[in-house]
């Protein structure tokens, strides 16, 4: 199969998992980074005392970056590549359609608490996307 197209579905796009893959990997070496650059601002290394406060931070951070690295170097230039879509536009609506309610039930707890915040949730939810009842709904947020 190709990064366009998929013999069950037809034509599909998107971006190939590959990518997303060293996306993701870009992310870990930036992350290995930040530890790394932390652990030597609080001493990664061996004191009178012993190991200075980031000294293991240090080599976390420094497996995070190296693993990270393999990553990508396997993601952009290894044989086996994954070049299939990773999601497409179908796909994401599904995931959005159940990740932005949540994001917007996490903020709406800050402001009217979590239980108004759950009921709101609970109700639309089961209306919106279960194609339950009002009733239904509304007794199970209850």
């Amino acid at each position: 199969m190709d990064a366009n197209t998929d013999s069950h579905e037809g034509t599909r796009t998107g971006v190939a998992t590959n990518i997303v893959d060293a996306v993701v990997a870009i992310l870990v070496v930036l992350m290995g980074g930040v530890v790394l650059y932390g652990s030597r601002k609080l001493g990664s290394g061996w004191t009178s005392d012993g190991p200075g406060a980031g000294y293991f931070p240090f080599y976390i951070g420094l497996i995070l970056s190296i693993s990270g690295l393999g990553i990508f170097y396997q993601a952009i230039f290894g044989k086996k590549k994954n070049t299939e879509i990773f999601v497409d536009r179908e796909q994401i609506g599904r995931v959005m359609s159940v990740l932005l309610p949540a994001v917007v039930y996490v903020i709406g707890i800050q402001f009217i608490g979590i239980y108004v915040a759950s009921f709101i949730y609970i109700t639309l939810f089961m209306i919106i996307l279960g194609k339950y009842s009002w009733i239904k709904s509304l007794t199970a947020a209850l």
